[in-house]
């Protein structure tokens, strides 16, 4: 018990100690990814000198998850990596790493409210805040692999935001479709990505409408209450 003790404050130490420096190295993979992707004229040394520092980065996130896992206690570790899917995540594909950086947005000092109302405010710009990386990143990420593939329809960034935007809606006009296996398997991520985002939207939509029905309700009840008798 002791043991899992240590190795407990062990890793919160370490994450005390990586975890600023990892949220910048996510920053900066999500520029650098941006730019080889975005500047295909990009000079040849630029290319090699940001492939090799995500390359590192990435190998950061591996060493990172390694570390922690090492030091959660055995019987804990399946719940930490079920619990701590982001840093799985990227360590296998390191683009899904600068999701990391949503956890700053409960740092804003407006962003603590403990009202029903200050619950889904924080609710609504997590989600546009998840909603915009993730279709930001999934295009990146399509438009990277179906550039130069034979008989490609998405070779800009303005073909891939647009596809990207009409298939996190789930609406799919088919003007733009991926043709390679890689290009597919993200259009399946980020329809599993939609269908999470229109529901919660969803569940937010109708806790708001509940909420103000039951406010009039309570209005009027009060209202009637307080009238006098005829």
């Amino acid at each position: 018990m002791n043991t899992e003790k240590v190795d407990a404050a062990r890793r919160q130490l370490w994450e005390n100690r990586t975890g600023t420096p990892l949220l910048i190295a996510s920053a900066f993979f999500l520029f650098g990814y941006s730019v080889l992707v975005l500047v295909p004229e990009l000079a040849q040394a630029w290319q090699v000198a940001l492939t090799v520092i995500l390359g590192l980065i990435w190998v950061a996130y591996i060493v990172d998850l390694i570390v922690r896992v090492s030091l959660t206690p055995r019987r804990s570790r399946t719940r930490f990596l079920r619990t701590h899917s982001a840093e799985v995540a990227s360590a296998v594909v390191p683009i899904f790493r600068p999701f990391q950086l949503l956890t700053l947005l409960p740092r804003l000092r407006w962003f603590r409210g403990n009202s029903g109302g200050s619950v889904r405010s924080r609710l609504v710009v997590a989600a546009l805040a998840f909603a915009t990386l993730f279709i930001y990143v999934i295009a990146l990420a399509v438009l990277a692999v179906e550039r130069d593939a034979p008989n490609a329809t998405i070779v800009s960034f303005g073909d891939s935001i647009w596809w990207a935007c009409v298939t996190v809606a789930t609406v799919g006009y088919g003007d733009y479709t991926p043709v390679t296996v890689t290009g597919r398997l993200l259009a399946v991520v980020l329809m599993a990505g939609g269908i999470a985002i229109i529901g919660t939207a969803s569940a937010t939509i109708v806790s708001v409408l509940n909420e103000r029905i039951t406010h009039v309700r309570q209005s009027h009840a009060e209202g009637d209450d307080s009238s006098p008798d005829a």
